[in-house]
């Protein structure tokens, strides 16, 4: 029996010498991310896909917003910690909802471009007809309002559809002619002319710089997990660094093709967009305080009350400890 004992015992020492200690996956710490769907949120599914999140804890969902009135609700009760939406929506989380939000991150300057029926050869050719909007108080609201104006129609010159986000209004104007132009980015704004909608130009073009889509959070909530969002930010940054380089463009584009269900060569040109010189993604994710600018003053200008200091709604220091770690990293 000892004979045998001593067998089995050394059976076993050889087997886990051989498999080694059993290994455990850390507990990941789960995230909800509120976004709108589209070529922006490149780098947040590289992220998840190339293990950037992963090897730093995290597991995050990103969950689509069906329009802009929806974000502050999710915040308050917890349904996602971070959202990704243009930097206007989280003024007006601040301003009109009352809710302590923090700018965190940059992201691009929206890409978008605006969408018009074939029939409108021109800006001027928009009064008395009917433009679609997210929303009648948003940011992008703003801008198309501030791009007519410079073309000589004020508002009241022509009508308002509210119907929602970006595939709401491709799909608007797709279904109804009478809807006769929109603000739509990429994608969507790639599939409209391919589907015989007319492309007036980016809104860049128009109104300089301005700071698109952004990170935001609660300021309480950052506070209460600041390493997790050191974290995330990190992980954020570093897509966009594999993002932006053209060694991973074809991986880039698969990526794009099957998370948005585009066709290859609509993701090849969305990749050319988020990637390129104009109105490609900002490096490192750093917030544009310029563009930013541009963001209060278009609001200010048509709530008639002047801008506050930018450094209202930022704390860019998590990203700052994220982006500081990451070099330090890079150069052991």
């Amino acid at each position: 029996m000892l004979a045998l004992a001593l067998l089995f015992a050394g059976t076993m020492h050889g087997w886990a010498q051989q498999t080694g200690p059993q290994q455990t996956r850390p507990e990941q710490t789960r995230l909800s991310v509120m976004v709108y769907r589209g070529g922006q949120n490149l780098p947040l599914f590289v992220a998840q896909e190339q293990g950037f999140f992963q090897k730093r804890g995290l597991s995050v969902d990103l969950i689509n917003a069906p329009n802009a009135d929806e974000l502050p609700k999710g915040l308050v009760d917890g349904r996602w910690q971070i959202i990704h939406s243009t930097s206007d929506n989280a003024v007006k989380i601040v301003d009109v909802d009352r809710l302590d939000v923090a700018l965190i991150i940059g992201g691009d300057n929206a890409h978008n471009h605006i969408i018009a029926q074939k029939d409108i050869k021109s800006f001027a050719d928009l009064k008395g007809k009917t433009i679609v909007l997210d929303g009648a108080d948003t940011g992008y609201a703003y801008v198309i309002y501030a791009i007519l104006e410079k073309y000589g129609l004020k508002k009241g010159d022509y009508n308002l559809n509210l119907v929602g986000a970006t595939p709401k209004r491709l799909e608007a104007l797709l279904s109804d002619p009478s809807n006769k132009a929109g603000m739509i980015n990429p994608p969507f704004s790639i599939q409209a002319v391919r589907a015989g909608l007319a492309d007036l130009g980016a809104t860049v073009s128009f109104i300089g710089p301005y700071q698109g889509p952004a990170g935001y959070t609660l300021r309480s909530w950052g506070r209460e997990h600041s390493d997790t969002l050191v974290n995330y930010l990190q992980s954020y940054i570093e897509a966009v660094r594999w993002t932006l380089d053209k060694a991973n463009r074809a991986k880039a584009t698969e990526i794009l093709a099957r998370r948005l269900s585009l066709t290859s060569d609509v993701a090849e040109d969305v990749y050319a967009i988020v990637t390129g010189e104009t109105e490609g993604f900002a490096r490192d994710g750093k917030f544009d305080i310029e563009g930013f600018k541009n963001v209060l003053a278009l609001r200010a200008a048509y709530e008639g009350k002047p801008p506050r200091d930018p450094q209202a709604y930022l704390d860019l220091s998590y990203y700052d400890r994220a982006l500081r770690a990451l070099n330090e990293g890079a150069t052991r």
